[in-house]
This record gives structure tokens, sequence and C-alpha cells, in this order.
């Protein structure tokens, strides 16, 4: 494809990136009109030169069979979901690329090879409906199990068809409910009645795109006769739903008000109406225990008592409807179960019959917790058996006893799914991957790096035993940063066998904007403080430069979504630490990303345009803002998806037209569908993976 850019084009990106921000046009604009047929026949002429390139590399197609066996491998662990006493799966593999919903036993589940029942084929479904459905769910309530809205996204995009499903006929419920097409949240206030947000006509969705009223809607009515019940405001990020139980019979409903991504407002809505609740404005809600709502307070939050920011409590929602003391003073039990230290985190919490199930990060390094209420002392606790030096992620937990399956696994170690039981504290291995490559070279080290104002900044090195410090070994640096979302350490098959194996090194950084550390590790990074992320990132690098782990030659860095914001600053803050940039699904145009896809949602995070002082900091670090000519970038990997209504393309397609009118080279890449992701099936999943590992084999160990 020819790259010649325009003298609009050039003229822009001379100018200095503050200067260009407020008094140029964007000659790229046009790129944001993302199925227009000018928008897509750039994609399409960028696709075919990027997968000229990239496939047509002697490697690719051994690394895409690699990929693709691997991906649809029928021996992986079929991950469980508890709807009532059966377990649930979606699967997916070459004969049922859209996958098919399931189920089986438990007693069966734990067979080496279960007798499936399959539920719903989606194949099959798309196949007479002449649709791309891509599952996204189901919600199926106590006490009958029988009934679910299940969630169908076209090609992946966060926009759903909500279809009420009849999991006893195994088939969609005769004259059921339906929603059509829109970003939506359902639940279910009780067997013919839906309580639901969602687009319902114009003035109803927020400028991020998400529904901000509430109403309810009875079997057998149109949506122009639901009835409301609540209404947020325009200026919201959304306003949701959602209808918690527990095994006593208790019913809560509530109503989020997302004020900002990180802030919001919790009501419950009573026979009297929607009452406000005492609860913190940054705080998750986990579910429901003996009436109890559990849930982590993401900051200090005084009330009768003072809790740390990250504590895992417990309140009944009378007492959070009156001013305390008093409200307490009836109270049984400790509201307090956890508390963790300036090196933990609460990452994941399920509840049981009776049990507060809770994965418990230290030095991130994952623990797995199980509390109990014991009268008028503090909860009594139980560990329950986890590897040293693994991640832990709670899969699936069931309300009908104490029962729960968990995964445990690590960089080298393939996850291993245990069926425990919460009362008891014990575990027992039920399945276990096959491992997908071979590590008995490899060997995992963690560091610390120390960033720009002193702050130690943990990561993890996996690479060969006996690895020479010379700085010539091949490197892939990795992390997100941002949303407090933790990194641990993770199996991936595909990267052992396309990268690991071939003697390359993977780094795992856990820097601040992370979970990690809880929420102060989070907020060390929030709107203008975000130079410390890109910080952090780079701290690292350097360190594994000064250990002579790698060079600047020899080392590549990837990351997506918020991560593929951290990737485009660092490919402009510090070229020269980088042969390879991977940068997928990213945000990049940051004085614009408030009005692309669901961006507006995202300001607590990163800040507003409106703010004089926020939006001269988004001058200041925003990646297509801050191309210049005449400076020696990497080639970098640039790629995203048609579907992404999350992110959008928008930012991908306008970075990359950017990089051409300067005539510096890079490669661009579309999925043409997969939402926020690497595709909307696993052959698309394994392509791009493919066509990544492509890219840094050539870069890195060429």
């Amino acid at each position: 494809m020819h790259r010649i850019p325009a003298l609009a084009a050039i003229s822009f990106l001379l100018l200095g990136s503050a200067a260009r921000a407020a008094e140029a046009p964007d000659p790229f604009l046009w790129l944001e009109d993302v199925a227009s047929p000018r928008a897509m026949a750039w994609v399409q002429g960028e696709n075919a030169r990027t997968v000229g390139v990239l496939e047509g590399d002697h490697r690719f197609a051994g690394l895409n069979a690699d990929a693709l066996k691997i991906a649809e491998a029928t021996d992986r662990v079929p991950a469980p979901e508890l709807i009532g006493d059966q377990v649930y799966n979606f699967w997916r593999d070459d004969a049922h690329v859209r996958g098919l919903w399931r189920r089986a036993s438990k007693a069966d589940y734990a067979r080496a090879d279960p007798h499936w029942t399959t539920v719903l084929d989606l194949d099959a479904l798309s196949a007479s409906e002449h649709a791309n459905w891509v599952w996204e769910g189901a919600n199926c309530p106590p006490p009958t199990y029988r009934r679910c809205m299940i969630s169908l996204s076209d090609g992946g995009e966060d926009a759903t068809t909500e279809r009420e499903f009849d999991l006893t006929t195994k088939a969609f419920a005769p004259g059921g409910f339906v929603l059509p097409h829109s970003k939506q949240n359902v639940d279910w206030l009780d067997a013919d009645t839906l309580i639901v947000s969602r687009d319902w006509g114009p003035g109803t969705m927020t400028s991020s795109g998400y529904p901000f009223v509430i109403k309810t809607l009875k079997r057998g009515q149109g949506l122009d006769q639901a009835v409301e019940i609540y209404r947020g405001k325009p200026s919201d990020v959304s306003v949701d739903p959602s209808v918690l139980h527990d095994g006593d019979g208790h019913v809560v409903t509530l109503i989020n008000r997302g004020i900002d991504f990180f802030h919001s407002e919790t009501s419950q809505l009573t026979d009297k109406g929607v009452v406000r609740l005492s609860l913190p404005d940054q705080v998750t809600i986990h579910g429901l225990l003996g009436g109890r709502l559990i849930f982590t307070t993401e900051q200090s939050w005084a009330f009768g008592g003072v809790y740390k920011a990250g504590s895992l409590l417990a309140f009944t929602p009378q007492a959070l409807t009156a001013p305390p003391p008093v409200a307490l003073a009836w109270e049984n039990g400790s509201h307090l179960i956890y508390e963790p230290t300036s090196r933990q985190t609460v990452d994941q919490v399920a509840i049981t019959r009776r049990h507060v199930v809770a994965a418990i990060y230290d030095n991130v390094r994952g623990g797995l917790m199980s509390f109990q209420p014991n009268g008028d002392q503090a909860w009594s606790r139980l560990a329950l058996p986890v590897a040293a030096n693994s991640s832990v992620d709670i899969a699936t937990a069931s309300d009908l006893d104490d029962g729960l399956y968990y995964d445990v696994s690590g960089f080298l170690d393939p996850p291993r799914l245990f069926q425990a039981d919460a009362a008891r504290g014990t575990g027992a291995l039920v399945k276990s991957l096959p491992a997908r490559f071979d590590a008995s070279r490899d060997t995992v080290d963690q560091y610390e790096a120390t960033s720009t104002d002193g702050t130690k900044i943990p990561y993890f090195v996996v690479h060969p035993k006996g690895m020479a410090l010379d700085g010539t070994n091949p490197a892939i640096l990795y992390a997100y940063g941002g949303f407090q979302v933790s990194e641990t350490p993770y199996y991936s098959g595909i990267d052992g066998k396309l990268w690991l194996e071939r003697g390359g090194v993977y780094v795992l950084a856990n820097i601040r904007g992370g979970g990690e550390f809880g929420p102060a590790w989070h907020e060390a990074a929030l709107k203008t403080h975000r130079q410390v992320a890109f910080d952090d990132f780079a701290a690292v690098a350097r360190d594994l430069i000064a250990r002579k782990i790698a060079s600047p030659r020899r080392l590549g860095i990837e990351g997506g979504s918020n991560g593929g914001l951290l990737m485009g600053v660092e490919f402009t803050q510090h070229p020269e630490l980088w042969r390879a940039v991977d940068i997928q699904v990213p945000l990049l145009d940051m004085l614009r990303y408030e009005q692309i896809a669901a961006g507006a949602s995202w300001v607590g995070e990163y800040g507003s345009v409106a703010n004089p002082n926020e939006r001269a900091f988004l001058a200041s670090i925003s990646p297509y803002a801050n191309l210049e000519a005449g400076v020696a970038y990497p080639e970098p990997l640039i790629w995203t998806t048609s579907k992404d209504d999350r992110v959008g393309p928008q930012h991908a397609r306008k970075f990359a037209a950017a990089l051409a009118a300067l005539g510096d080279p890079y490669l661009f890449y579309e999925v043409i569908e997969g939402g926020h992701g690497a595709g909307a099936n696993l052959k698309e999943d394994a392509h791009t993976a493919a066509l990544e590992m492509t890219y840094f084999i050539r870069k890195l160990m060429d």
C-alpha cells in the first residue's frame, strides 16, 4: 500500500503536541466513522499489507497451527459454572466454532470424560437465524433455576440481545421475554417480572453510551409498557440493577448509579420504593450471605467503626438505611471479615451457602481463605490448599451448599481445578490441563525495580535456566497498569509454545494503576498522576537492561486496552528502549477518547478535557498527539477489531495513519469481528496470536 502523506497531515504532525491539539484540525477524523466505505477500504488495504508481511514469513504457518491446536484442544479443562445442582460449561472447539452450552451432574463432571448434555448449540442457532451470535452468558436465578435470560452478542459487541430460555425443555421459551439489541443489564425480580436498564429511546442513554433509566417489565408486556422505577442522569456512566439471593432465601434488589467509573450511589428497591444505602461511594458488592451484603470498600470508610480501604465487610441493608451507631447496636456479629496489609489485596470473592470465600494475594502471590460468621466474635477462617507462588481463581460457587471450584496455576504450571468444601477448608483435585509446552528448561524469578519516585515495583521474569546475563536474550515485557486490575502469574500454553520454547523471556510488571496492592496502588496513578505508571514500566525495562537480562535491541513490549495506551506512551516517550511494540485494542487519542465508543465512562480513571489541568496532562501524554517527525521509532504492530464498541478501533486506525503520514514504518491489522478482544472465535484468537508472535520473532530473535 502506498503511504504518501497529504500536506495537511504533515503540518498536523509537525506541530508541537499541545499546540497541535488546540490549533490544528484532525486530518484523520474520517477514520472514526467506523463502518464507512472509505474507512473500511483503508482497513482492507492495511490488512492486506500486514498479512502479506507476517503471514508471508516462513514461520507463520507453523505458529498458527500450534496456536490453533492449543486453542481448540479437546483436553482443555471445561470451565464449570454451578446452576442449581448441575455443572454447566460453555465449550468451543474446531467442530463448535461459536460454541455449545452444556451440562452434567457434579459426579459426572468429576469423571475424566463427562457425559455432557447439550443445552444450546450456538452454531446451529446462528445458522438457523443467519446470525453471528457470540455467547455472553446466562442469568438463571434460584429457587427453581429453570428460566434464564441468555445474552447474545452480534460479533462480540458489548451490546446484546436478551432472550428467555427454559432449562427444562432446552429451548427458548415460547412467547418469553425478548429484549432487542442494546447495551443493557437485566435481572429477575420474580418468575414473571424483569428489572431492566437499556436503551428505552431518545434521552435514556448516558454520554458514555450506557443506560441510566431502570424499568420493570411484566411477562406479556411490550417495552413501551415497562414501568419506570429509577432514573439517573445523562452525565452518569451507567445505572444498573442487580438482584442478590442467598442460601437462606433472602433477596435484595440493588440499583447502582455509576457517577463515574469508580464512584457510585447504591440504593435498594423496597416495598416502599427506592431507598439510598449508606455505603461508601467506592465499593464493590460481591453478594449476600445470611441477609447481609458482602462487599469490599475501596476507600477508608467510617461507619460506626473505621475500615481500611480494601477491607472485606458484611452489613445488613437495614443497618445501612439508618444513622450509626444506633443501627449497629442490634447487629449480630462482626462487620469486618478481613483487613489486608499494605502488600495484600482481596482480589476475588465468592459466596457459598454459609461461607464467604476470598482469593487474597500477598506480594502478588495467591492464597484462598474461607470465612464464616462466628456469633458476636470475629469471623472464623480456614485456608484452602493453594500451591506456593501461584495464582488462584474462584471458578464458581454454590448457594445450595458450601461447594465451590477453583483454579490454581502459574507461569510454568498448567491450571489445576479443585473441588472444595468451604466449611471444611478442603480442596480435592478434579481436573488438570495437560502441559502445552516443555517448561522443564525454564524457571521464574521475582525482582523489584525502583521507579522515579523511589517506589519499588515488583516484576516476574520467566526465563531459561542458566540464562546468560549478556543482554542478548529476546524478552517480551507486559503490563496493564489501570482500573485496579491485578496482573498475577498465569499459564499461557500459546505463549509458552510459541515463545518460551524458542528460548524467549517473558516479563510481567506489576506497575501502579493496577490492584496488586489494593486501592492505594491504583489511586497512585489516577488522572494527572498517571505518569507514575508509565515511569514504573520504564523503570522495569531499565532494570532488565541493567541486570543484562535483555537490551533495547532484544526487548519488546505488549499491552492491550488500557495497556495499549501504556504501549503508545512508551512508544512515544522512550522509543530508544524497545525494538518491538505490540499495541493491542488501544486507547491512543486521549484528547478525543471521551467522544469515542464508551470513552466517556473512563473519566474517573483518565480525567477529562473539560478540566484545564487534566486536559493539559492528557495532551502531554496522548500518544496520538505526541508523534513527532524525525524520531527513530521502532516499527510497531498495532491491532484492533471493527466490532469493538468499548474502546473502538478509531484510536488504532488514526495512530497508524499518523505514522504513515510521517513516513514511519508500522504494521496495522484489524479483526473484522471479535469485540474488545482478539477475535470472535478460537480460530481468530489463534490467528491474531500467531501474527503477534511472528512479529516478535522477526524483531527480537532474528
